[in-house]
């Protein structure tokens, strides 16, 4: 036994497990199980990664000379579940179970979403996983019950914005519009498992209306920088020097605002970077239309597949295959990407919110393309799984870093403005993109450590970073709308750690380029190092670095 051998045999264990694992890979078609949502669920799974994490001591204490990609499986697998295993002995996963964009609830719904529903055998799976929705939200109820019994409860934001989402999800009758294109032969039994499904969801929904948010009263926001920790290992694969982090973030952000005027006069002669965006969200390119806003983005990304190919990235064959999707009513209001399964028969999906207006400009959702398709997460998730035969699937699926995925599709949306890639109309939604992410180290760390906004800051200097205070703060400086303000303070206050593995993340594929340029020198080939770094599986950052740095 290898290390990567044990990496795929987690994974084909945890798939067997948890079914959703096994409908994002692909794998066990004909499983209609939906995943054990209960705290007997969380604990098998737990058990399964401290039996690995012994077997993997084994194999480490019996082997005399490991070859690099073992000792890269073996540092991420222990790494991965170790942090995994400190949230849940922690009872963080009781408390995270309850947000706005990664609950159990979101989990579930998603693996429909992936599920094959080509022929009536695929349908007939579907039927009866919905028939074991009423089963599985049960056991999501006891893990909320469990959570409210030792005190380790989500904040009342996080209950009001997914509540809400119930809300829609119910009243749109998601389950039964999922089912519409299912074939006659199976009609009666679709109609009936999807009507009790939503009734099902609908008595949750009451449940934690009645219970659940009246005993999350009075749970704070911020995390503190104790359980902060906790959650940044987990979604950074790093422990970070928090106050540098913070420190480092003031420090870009007074240079980029500077850049952001500049383009903002670009745009508009006298305008504020605010002012111009909001003349581009009115007067600017766009698109009418949910559909046609869905077909634009699939030839923008077609197109960069083509220019790309060759100069800058040699793209495989399967992963030229991209769709851009509507993302399901309920979602959360910013778009996001799902990857292949591991043998491309799903393709990579970057998935559009559907707008109130059904209207899009062009120019921050251009730049957000670039972010969850091509060059950014398709391009590596997508050659990470064409190369898994080389690595393991483990370092391709299951064991990705948050902050390694983020930081590549920023830095992607940074190569496509280096490239030229970019109008007077787009390039500032890029800068603005690059603001939010930086806001994000801010915010995120300013309002669960409880620091203040420093001296030299423009806004608020000397006072407390708070949740309202960060939604004026970013609105100030990013050009975001309403909807999506909301949504962003939500989703930090509800995921610790995870927002500043964007910027940090892309700092670290930044100094890890430069490094291997200026070994490299004349002869430094960008294309090549492109390729090697995007072959590499997954890291944290506390690795990802020292190996960009020496490819």
């Amino acid at each position: 036994m290898t290390p990567r051998r044990l990496a795929d045999s987690y994974v084909a264990a945890l798939a067997e497990l948890d079914p959703a694992v096994a409908v994002q890979l692909g794998i066990n078609p004909g499983d209609d199980r939906l995943s054990d949502l209960s705290p007997a669920g969380a604990e098998a799974v737990a058990a399964l990664g401290r039996r690995t994490l012994e077997q993997l001591d084994a194999i480490e204490a019996a082997a005399e000379n490991q070859d690099e990609s073992e000792q890269r499986c073996a540092r991420l697998l222990r790494e991965r579940i170790g942090a995994e295993l400190v949230v849940h002995d922690a009872g963080e996963d009781l408390r995270g179970a309850v947000n706005s964009l990664s609950s159990p609830l979101h989990v579930l719904r998603h693996t429909f979403v992936q599920m094959p529903n080509e022929t009536e055998e695929q349908w007939g799976v579907i039927a009866r996983r919905l028939g074991r929705v009423p089963e599985a939200l049960d056991g999501y109820r006891e893990s909320l019950e469990l959570g409210i019994q030792r005190g380790l409860l989500a904040a009342p934001r996080q209950v009001g914005a997914l509540l809400a989402q119930v809300k829609a999800w119910v009243e749109g009758d998601w389950f039964a519009a999922l089912v519409t294109a299912g074939p006659d032969s199976l009609r009666a039994q679709l109609d009936d498992a999807a009507t009790t499904a939503t009734a099902a969801l609908a008595g949750l929904r009451a449940w934690m209306e009645d219970v659940y948010a009246r005993a999350a009263e009075g749970t704070p926001d911020a995390v503190g920088r104790d359980r902060y920790r906790i959650w940044a290992r987990l979604w950074n694969g790093a422990d970070f020097d928090l106050d540098e982090a913070y420190g480092w973030a003031w420090n870009e952000f007074h240079q980029l605002d500077a850049e952001m005027r500049a383009e903002a006069e670009k745009v508009l002669s006298g305008a504020t970077p605010l002012e111009a965006a909001e003349y581009l969200k009115t007067e600017g390119p766009a698109v009418e239309g949910a559909e046609q806003a869905r077909e634009h983005l699939q030839q923008l990304m077609d197109k960069t597949i083509s220019d790309l190919q060759g100069t800058h990235f040699d793209v495989a064959e399967p992963i030229t295959h991209v769709q851009a999707m509507i993302a399901p009513v309920g979602s959360a209001p910013a778009p996001y990407y799902t990857p292949p399964t591991l043998d491309f028969s799903r393709p990579g999906r970057t998935w559009l919110p559907a707008s109130k207006e059904d209207r899009y400009p062009l120019w921050f959702i251009t730049s957000a393309w670039y972010h969850e398709g091509v060059p950014g997460h398709h391009l590596q998730i997508a050659q990470w799984l064409y190369v898994a035969g080389s690595l393991s699937n483990y370092q391709v699926s299951l064991g990705a870093v948050s902050s390694n995925v983020e930081g590549w599709a920023l830095y992607a949306e940074r190569l496509m403005d280096e490239l030229g890639y970019h109008t007077s109309a787009t390039r500032l939604g890029y800068l603005s993109a690059q603001m939010l992410r930086l806001q994000r180290v801010i915010v995120d760390i300013g309002m669960h450590l409880e620091l203040d906004f420093p001296a030299n800051s423009p806004y608020r200097p000397g006072e407390r970073v708070t949740p309202e205070a960060t939604r004026e703060f970013m609105g100030r400086y990013s050009g975001l709308d309403d909807e999506l303000l909301d949504g962003e303070v939500i989703r930090y206050l509800g995921m610790p750690g995870q927002a500043i593995g964007y910027k940090l993340g892309e700092r670290t594929w930044l100094r890890g380029r430069e490094a291997a340029r200026a070994a490299h020198g004349d002869a430094f080939d960008l294309k090549a190092w492109h390729m090697a770094a995007l072959s590499q599986g997954s890291q944290g950052l506390d690795d990802l670095y020292e190996t960009l740095a020496n490819l």
